[in-house]
């Protein structure tokens, strides 16, 4: 008997690794590796010959994905939602092809525009790229998430909007951030690494500035459950720190225009003492 599905296509691009699901339409999780280097601020490597312009960059469908469950330019106008970047394109400016390859609505998901996408969830993607100042590898799964509420009769349900026309595109209620770091131990034991997990639960809403980005810390292995997804090893979980005792679990509040994400200014927000 043959398999029918469901299938995850994989995608392997310069930036990042992702699995698009046919049924959603959008990605089912995406993984990118995060260095000084790789983001071309490292004093031991010279910058790239060619950086990514973002200016230059269009979104557009994958023709990579079969036509009857792709991602259409079509879905998302006039849906209300932008075209969320599951993985930055700050995070791809080693080349243009590189950052090109991010405006693949197979690397996109309809994200709530003011107060979160052009906002809190820049913000946390600025965040990850941080982390490269104080560790000498970073890993990122970007994760959509459908989560249950309690309605008034007390039961749990599962609902979410659905846009295009046809409405094919599902609206995820909540994405995730999964962190993996790693550090030497010590200058004398540059062989053994220091490890540090962290995932990040936001809902896919407007969220206020000046909220903790520890409100959102939930456990690796709830968001794991939630997606069917297995990140990270036993061996890993046993023996990483949490990433909030690793550095400092905040977020830099910038303006960002709505077209570039551009700052304009910053300030920092952390848990109150």
């Amino acid at each position: 008997m043959c398999i029918v599905g469901p299938i995850a296509d994989p995608i392997i691009r310069k930036a990042y690794v992702a699995a698009y699901d046919r049924r959603l339409r959008h990605p089912a999780w995406t993984a990118e590796h995060l260095t000084l280097a790789s983001l071309g601020k490292s004093s031991l490597v010279g910058p790239p010959d060619e950086s990514g312009d973002r200016s230059k960059s269009n979104f557009m469908e994958d023709e990579a994905i079969p036509a009857p469950f792709r991602a259409r330019l079509q879905d998302y106008f006039r849906s209300g939602y932008d075209r969320g970047h599951m993985v930055p394109a700050a995070d791809a400016k080693f080349s243009q092809e590189a950052m090109n390859e991010t405006f693949y609505l197979s690397n996109m998901a309809p994200q709530v525009g003011e107060g979160f996408n052009r906002h809190y969830w820049a913000y946390l993607e600025d965040w990850c790229r941080r982390l490269t100042g104080q560790f000498s590898d970073v890993y990122i799964f970007t994760v959509p998430l459908y989560l249950p509420h309690r309605d008034p009769d007390g039961k749990w349900r599962v609902t979410h909007e659905v846009i295009g026309s046809p409405p094919n595109v599902s609206v995820p209620t909540h994405f995730a951030k999964v962190v993996l770091t790693s550090k030497p131990a010590s200058p004398a034991t540059p062989n053994i690494l220091e490890l540090a997990t962290g995932a990040f639960v936001l809902p896919n809403a407007p969220i206020p500035e000046d909220t903790p980005l520890t409100n959102f810390v939930m456990p690796v292995e709830a968001v794991e459950r939630a997606a069917g997804l297995a990140l990270f090893s036993d061996a890993v979980k046993s023996t990483s720190k949490h990433i909030c005792q690793s550095t400092k679990c905040e977020v830099i509040v910038k303006r960002f225009d709505d077209t570039r994400k551009r700052p304009e200014m910053r300030r920092a927000i952390s848990a109150p003492k």
